[in-house]
């Protein structure tokens, strides 16, 4: 696919979980999941994110999971590879990496634990987006990474080649409409939060990232592209369709409980987490089984 900051960003695009079995990357499973998503009407997969448990990634697992996807892919659906770091080298050499191996564009978490200024995240961006020609897409959560980058520090960087968009969770759809307003209409605005995709959508937002997408990956597609063919009232019956569902994802820590729920309904042989995440509690499984009982997914 075309490397160009102005590859369209929109649709469902799904953040992926990374499958295991018996402790080790699960690529069979992977591998059905991409073909799921196509057939599905996915618009994009985002795999080694937040989701994807990144984290608790070895360098060598998270080039496998990323090439795996793409080789799963096969061109049929964009791939957008999660490569961000608190440490900028260690975030470039990921990129570069996803690049060689053939990504559409790179997801890149702000740093966390650094706690740097605006100034220190505008250079950090600066840094990866001026070695590398894929398009970059921003992920703004400062409850994970402690820091909020700012409206003013988006619009400086959305003058840098290649940083194409954000996936913003900060959870402020007034600091979303000044992002948007600061950055102008070629800036990608794209949901980080399930339960807000319905309003950014209506402030001018193109998508979201999604987890609910692991588990009703047509749900959600047809919630956006209902509002984008203009059939608002469809697109609001849906967002009060998965609404106690995406509340239940959200139970605990993610992914605990969308792997969880992806076990009960077949689509992982194996819903295993790592250390320090781990299986949910028997109040919140409860709650979670009885959020899937509508749309039949437990078997």
């Amino acid at each position: 696919m075309k490397h160009s900051k102005k590859l369209k960003f929109s649709g469902s695009m799904v953040a992926l979980v990374t499958p295991f079995r018996k402790g080790r990357v699960d690529g069979e499973t992977l591998r059905s999941l991409v073909a799921f998503h196509i057939r599905e009407g996915t618009s994009a997969l985002v795999p080694c994110g937040t989701t994807g448990e990144s984290a608790t990634l070895s360098h060598a697992e998270h080039e496998e999971v990323i090439e795996t996807t793409l080789e799963a892919a096969r061109g049929k659906i964009p791939v957008i590879a999660g490569t961000g770091s608190n440490n900028t080298q260690e975030a470039l050499r990921l990129t570069r990496h996803a690049e060689r191996a053939g990504a559409d564009a790179a997801l890149l978490i702000s740093p966390y634990y650094n706690r740097p200024t605006q100034e220190g995240l505008y250079q950090h961006f600066r840094t990866i987006a001026e070695s590398v020609s894929i398009p970059l897409i921003l992920y703004n959560i400062a409850s994970r990474t402690g820091v909020n980058i700012e409206p003013e520090t988006f619009a400086r960087l959305s003058k840098l080649p290649h940083i194409a968009g954000v996936k913003e969770a900060s959870g402020s759809l007034e600091q979303m409409s000044r992002i948007k307003a600061l950055c102008g209409k070629d800036f990608a605005l794209i949901s980080g939060d399930d339960v807000l995709t319905l309003p950014v959508l209506a402030i001018g937002g193109t998508g979201v990232i999604s987890v609910v997408a692991n588990l009703v990956p047509g749900k959600v597609a047809g919630l956006v592209r209902s509002f984008e063919e203009g059939e608002v009232d469809r697109a609001r019956a849906l967002h009060y369709e998965l609404l106690a569902l995406t509340k239940a994802l959200f139970l605990e820590t993610n992914p605990i409980p969308v792997k969880t729920a992806m076990g009960l309904a077949g689509l992982l042989p194996e819903a295993s987490l790592r250390l320090p995440l781990c299986p949910m509690s028997d109040g919140n499984l409860a709650k979670l089984k009885e959020a899937l009982r509508p749309f039949r997914l437990t078997r």
